[in-house]
């Protein structure tokens, strides 16, 4: 069920949200509502599971470049390693 909710943000906040939605193809409220999922989910996943101190000493540890896309990433991967070799 869809329930309508109204924000007051920054104006170039919201203008910066719209150019990435537009980026993703998708609306403001999927945006708004993808993030509160998540954030939900991540404190639902903190309360019940105790990270162990190594994972917790590596957390956040490797930076991603902007503009890094995995799928594509991951694509390049795989069509190298599965790409015929040359034989010369």
């Amino acid at each position: 069920m869809d329930t309508k909710l109204t924000l007051k943000l920054d104006k170039e906040v919201i203008e910066r949200a719209r150019r990435f939605a537009r980026q993703y193809n998708t609306s403001l409220s999927k945006l708004v509502e993808h993030y509160f999922e998540q954030i939900t989910q991540q404190n639902n996943n903190e309360e019940t599971t105790e990270l162990t101190p190594l994972v917790r000493s590596l957390y956040g540890i490797a930076a991603i470049q902007p503009g890094f896309d995995p799928e594509t990433a991951y694509f390049d991967h795989l069509f190298e390693k599965h790409s015929p070799q040359d034989a010369s």
